[in-house]
């Protein structure tokens, strides 16, 4: 089988803030802006779990703006599904049915003092992955339909060809609390940044040595270690 992780979600360089973490381990997963402004979905109509607006999350300062941003929504975990067209994320392509993949996303303490972190907030147990152009118009719009990269007919038209899909099955879910994966390390130069914390090292290997997760490509875990990687995701809650 194969294990992926992937970055996702709204951070500092993408929205302007982390996402948010609560002292009792919970977290709300909120998307990155749609910088095209063309959703619907927006941070001001859309809902946290406790009911209540996604602007909450931001400085004062920025709730009245962000009230009308469009949010990227994807992935998305109602029906379980995540797209791309760039070239980093097009060997997700290659993933098969019973395959993981995990989503890890910046969070930091909204009620409580928690420094930012990388954390697994959720993860597909992939029933399809493909390019767009695997399936046919119809298809991909009754599986993908919750989409932003198919939601939208004028974004799905232009970027088809290259469009990567993943779709999760049965088991997939969003976590109720966030587990930490990262820690802080140092760059070449000395300049710190976060890497696979080493107790996930062992849990998912080093990724060849290249231990820097913060913004980073896909990591595709190493065979050795994918059982153990899957049996890890699979117990967190």
């Amino acid at each position: 089988m194969k294990v992926v992780l992937l970055r996702v979600g709204i951070d500092s360089g993408s929205g302007g803030i982390q996402g948010p973490i609560f002292k009792d381990g919970s977290f709300e997963f909120v998307c990155i802006p749609d910088n095209k402004n063309i959703d619907s979905r927006t941070y001001g109509n859309s809902l946290d779990r406790n009911g209540q607006p996604l602007t909450r999350f931001f400085p004062a300062n920025m709730r009245t703006r962000m009230a009308s941003q469009s949010i990227h929504v994807d992935p998305e975990f109602s029906k379980f599904t995540y797209g791309d067209p760039t070239p980093p994320k097009a060997r997700l392509r290659q993933l098969s049915k019973g395959d993981l993949l995990v989503f890890y996303a910046g969070l930091q303490g909204f009620d409580c003092a928690v420094d930012p972190g990388l954390y697994i907030v959720g993860y597909f147990e992939v029933e399809w992955a493909g390019k767009a152009t695997d399936l046919s118009s119809d298809a991909t719009q009754a599986r993908f339909s919750e989409n932003f990269h198919v939601r939208h007919l004028s974004v799905f038209a232009k970027q088809r060809e290259d469009l990567v899909l993943v779709a999760g099955g049965a088991g997939s879910r969003l976590l109720k609390r966030a587990h930490l994966i990262s820690c802080i390390g140092t760059d070449r130069n000395g300049t710190a940044l976060k890497v696979l914390a080493p107790a996930m090292q062992l849990v998912f290997g080093n990724f060849g040595g290249k231990v820097s997760i913060q913004r980073s490509p896909p990591r595709w875990v190493d065979a050795a270690f994918a059982e153990r990687a899957a049996a890890f995701v699979r117990a967190l809650t």
